[in-house]
């Protein structure tokens, strides 16, 4: 058992290593792209299925309380959070548009959609990217793998330098981070 926890950690370790080495600038890029947006007064949607979904709740608690800094909250929604309108959508228009009714209704010109999906390939993901481009949301894409189309419609991507589900997810939670540290930082320099 400590062998294989040891080869989980590894592999967790040299993902991350790789995102280090070959996405820093990406990720500075998109932290950038997400404080000149929140300091112009727009807002951050947040957007994935699953383990995606999850780690979209986690970084927009991060925007909404605090990361580091006591400050005032920072304006984010997570699409497919009103459960309700999640399941009314798909029932009547197919789980491909569960997300992108929810972009039409809350995005605006100026907003940043961080569209998180580890593959790239989620039809629900993707077609809120292209509703959001259609807005004039920029798109900041989380994936994995090959990025796969996904990669392909955002304005920049993050593409994790790996097939293996659970470490693309364990570094998207990093970049999520960074991206709330730096963010944080650049929008509140004197709070403490």
């Amino acid at each position: 058992m400590k062998n294989q926890i040891e080869k989980i950690l590894r592999e967790s370790i040299d993902v991350k290593t790789a995102v280090l080495e070959k996405l820093s600038g990406e990720i500075a890029v998109c932290a950038k792209m997400v404080s000149s947006c929140l300091k112009k007064g727009n807002k951050v949607l947040l957007l994935g299925n699953g383990g995606s979904f999850s780690d979209c709740l986690h970084i927009a608690a991060e925007l909404l309380g605090r990361y580091k800094l006591n400050r005032k909250p920072l304006p984010c929604i997570v699409l497919g959070s009103n459960i309700s309108a999640l399941t009314a959508i798909s029932n009547d228009f197919g789980y491909e548009c569960s997300f992108s009714k929810e972009m039409a209704a809350f995005g605006k010109k100026g907003d940043v959609a961080i569209a998180v999906s580890t593959s790239g390939r989620s039809k629900n993901v993707n077609n809120a990217a292209r509703q959001a481009k259609k807005l004039g949301v920029k798109v900041i894409a989380l994936t994995g793998a090959s990025g796969g189309e996904l990669a392909k419609i955002a304005d920049i991507s993050i593409i994790v330098p790996s097939e293996n589900t659970p470490r693309i997810q364990e570094s998207h939670i990093a970049i999520g981070h960074a991206i709330c540290e730096i963010a944080e930082r650049e929008i509140f320099k004197n709070a403490r």
